[in-house]
């Protein structure tokens, strides 16, 4: 199966390929081409002959100090205004090239194979980077979409259980953003942790083209795209306070159970079925992350809170999260910075901290 669609974008359009060998058909033709990849990938560059700037892709790769070190590699690689990157990684590798590519010159080309299924099936398109700062996470970043996106299906064979977890709460959650239909199609897929049984390209694609619409309706962020941070403002305390020992896929499977929980505990409300069965789905890919539970628990309230409290997407007044009303919509919320919305968002950390948290039904 080979499955080809563009994405329109006011920087410029891109292409997205999904098929079979993808990425050994993209070391031919490399002549001014430069690699940057996961140092996983690192050893099977080496024969194409054309530089590599591998990079160990933790969350500390993509700080803002580090990316000085990849524009100085660049250099002294020979990348010129003409030179094209390709980058071959999971989303600490896009994020980096990303930003590198667009100030590298004032911006060079590039294309993109992502090799985790969360990569596959949302973040390669977009067009965003995200970059941190110091303690704060994803603070700074642009939008430098790659000429074009290659995604090779079989390279999730060898991935390990969380980072198909990570990919899966990621394509439920943008099906489900896209409404009752797309989320329907998803679930008819069958997906499961274990990514037995499921025809990967279909899902990839579904994800995307669901994926697509809130960009090309929003592409900078303005409006409906936004719908697409369910569970991230709470998913991000989590991440910096478990010390990125939760990735950011299941940290956001977390934080859309937490953002339910806050519905319910702000409203007193109950979910219909729609919104139930995601919940569902979300502990039921979440209970194959060994330990889980236990590293929830060793956070602390007050650090969850402080992080919640940090995110970039809260304004002077309020904080901003995208939660879910009667109906089982999405929606923006402005929570005033009161003692009552705290006292709620604290509540609801010291939920997610209690070891049946991700067991119990909402």
């Amino acid at each position: 199966m080979f499955v080809s669609f563009d994405i329109h974008s006011e920087i410029k359009p891109y292409q997205v390929k999904i098929g079979k060998n993808l990425l050994e058909t993209t070391f031919k033709g490399v002549d001014d081409s430069i690699f940057l990849c996961d140092s996983f990938f690192a050893s099977r560059l080496a024969p194409v002959g054309r530089p590599v700037i591998a990079v160990d892709a933790t969350e500390y790769a993509k700080s803002l100090d580090r990316m000085s070190e990849v524009i100085i590699r660049l250099r002294e690689s020979g990348a010129t205004r003409n030179t094209n990157l390709v980058a071959i990684g999971g989303g600490v590798i896009q994020d980096v090239a990303t930003f590198c590519a667009s100030i590298y010159m004032r911006g060079i080309s590039w294309k993109y194979l992502p090799t985790t299924l969360l990569g596959m099936v949302d973040s390669c398109i977009g067009g965003k980077s995200a970059v941190n700062v110091g303690p704060y996470k994803n603070i700074v970043g642009n939008f430098y979409p790659p000429d074009e996106i290659l995604i090779d299906p079989d390279l999730c064979g060898t991935l390990p259980i969380e980072q198909k977890v990570a990919g899966l709460c990621e394509a439920a959650k943008i099906c489900y953003a896209r409404g009752e239909d797309a989320f329907a199609r998803y679930l008819a897929l069958h997906p499961s942790a274990d990514l037995e049984n499921i025809d990967l390209s279909q899902l990839i694609e579904l994800s995307l083209r669901s994926k697509k619409w809130f960009i090309e309706v929003d592409e900078f962020d303005r409006n409906e795209r936004l719908l697409l941070n369910f569970g991230h403002t709470f998913g991000h305390a989590i991440e910096g306070a478990a010390k990125f020992a939760v990735s950011h896929g299941v940290a956001v499977g977390v934080g859309m159970l937490a953002a339910m929980h806050y519905a319910r505990l702000a409203g007193n409300q109950a979910f219909p079925q729609t919104a139930i069965t995601l919940a569902t789905h979300i502990r039921g890919l979440l209970a194959h992350i060994d330990g889980l539970g236990a590293v929830l628990a060793g956070t602390t309230e007050q650090d969850l809170f402080d992080r919640f409290a940090a995110d970039k997407k809260h304004t002077a007044t309020a904080y901003t999260i995208v939660g879910i009303d009667q109906a089982g919509r999405l929606q923006r919320l402005a929570l005033p910075r009161s003692p009552e919305s705290e006292n709620i968002i604290k509540e609801t950390f010291r939920a997610l901290r209690h070891p049946g948290f991700l067991s119990v039904a909402e």
